[in-house]
C-alpha cells in the first residue's frame, strides 16, 4: 500500500478511491483528486519518464484523446491520467507544481468533474497497463456526515443535481455516511463495486436500506434502486470533500428538477439495477 500524505490531499477539493467504473479503482488501487481550478497541479515529486496519448470513448462532451504522464518518484512509479502536460521526459517536478491543463476526458461521465487520476506501480511492474496499481491510503481523517435524505437543489446540470445537504461547518474532509456513521465512497450503485474511507466489516446501509457488505475498505453494492421524490435515478455520487458540498444525485439520461426544489432521496432493493459499468 502507498500512502498519499495529507499535505498532497489537503491541495485538492475533493478525492475518491472508488467513484469509478474502472477496474483500475478496484480496491482502492487509484485515486481520483478534484483540484479547485483547472490547472493540474502534481501530486508527487519526481523525474518525468515518459508521456504517451490514449485514445478515449468517443463522448460528444468530451476529448477524443487522454494523455498518462508516468513520473519516477524512486520507490515507486506514478502514473497520471487527464492532463494535458506541459512537462516532458527529463524534467523534475515538485509537489505543488503544473504539469499541464485537465483534459475533459471521454472516459468521463458527463457528470463527472474535471480531475487527475493517480496510481503507483512498483519499477519492475508494466507500466502501460490500466489495472495493476498498488493500493492507496490517504493521510487524512474523513469524517462521515449523517443525513436523513431530504436537501434542496442548489445546482443542476444535464445529468446530475446537487443538494445543499448534508452540510457543515467544520473543517476538514467530510463524506456522506452510512446509518452507522462510516463514510462512503463510490458510485451507488451504478458503478456495481464502491467503498468506505474508514475501515470496517459488516453490513452497510443507508436511509434505512442495506446497500452492501464491507470487508475491511471494499464494498460489492447489492441490487438497489435510488429514488428523488419518487422518480428513478441512476444513483448517488459519493466521494470526500473539503467544503460540505452535500449530495449528488446522477441521472445519465437527464432529469427535469429545477433549483430551489426540495427532493427527498430513498433507496429500495431492485431486481433491475442501473449498472453503468
Amino acid at each position: 500500500m502507498v500512502g498519499l500524505s495529507a499535505d498532497v490531499i489537503r491541495r485538492y477539493e475533493r478525492f475518491s478511491l472508488y467513484n469509478s467504473p474502472y477496474p483500475a479503482h478496484d480496491a482502492g488501487c487509484a485515486i481520483d483528486l478534484y483540484p479547485a481550478e483547472d490547472e493540474a497541479v502534481s501530486p508527487v515529486s519526481g523525474e518525468v519518464l515518459g508521456t504517451r496519448t490514449v485514445r478515449c470513448p468517443k463522448q460528444p462532451y468530451a476529448a477524443a484523446e487522454d494523455s498518462l504522464i508516468l513520473i519516477d518518484c524512486g520507490a515507486h512509479i506514478a502514473r497520471l491520467l487527464h492532463v494535458d502536460p506541459t512537462v516532458e521526459p527529463g524534467d523534475v517536478v515538485e509537489t505543488g507544481e503544473s504539469l499541464g491543463t485537465l483534459i475533459r476526458s471521454g472516459f468521463f461521465g458527463r457528470w463527472v468533474d474535471n480531475h487527475i487520476h493517480l496510481g503507483f506501480r512498483t519499477p519492475g511492474q508494466n507500466l502501460q497497463r490500466a489495472s495493476g496499481s498498488l493500493p492507496i491510503e490517504p493521510g487524512v481523517t474523513v469524517r462521515g456526515l449523517r443525513w436523513d435524505g431530504v436537501g434542496t437543489i442548489r445546482e443542476i446540470g444535464a445529468t446530475y443535481v446537487l443538494l445543499d445537504s448534508p452540510a457543515t461547518d467544520e473543517p476538514g474532509f467530510t463524506a456522506l455516511a452510512s446509518d452507522d456513521g462510516i463514510p462512503l465512497d463510490g458510485g451507488l450503485p451504478h458503478y456495481r463495486r464502491g467503498g468506505v474511507l474508514s475501515a470496517t466489516s459488516g453490513e452497510v446501509s443507508l436511509l434505512g436500506t442495506a446497500i452492501g457488505e464491507a470487508k475491511e475498505r471494499d464494498i460489492e453494492w447489492r441490487d438497489i434502486a435510488v429514488y428523488a421524490n419518487d422518480r428513478r435515478a441512476t444513483g448517488l455520487s459519493l466521494f470526500a470533500s473539503q467544503r460540505a458540498t452535500g449530495s449528488k444525485l446522477v441521472f445519465h439520461e437527464g432529469h427535469d428538477f429545477e433549483i430551489g426544489e426540495q427532493v427527498r432521496v430513498s433507496i429500495e432493493p431492485t431486481d433491475a439495477p442501473i449498472q453503468l459499468g
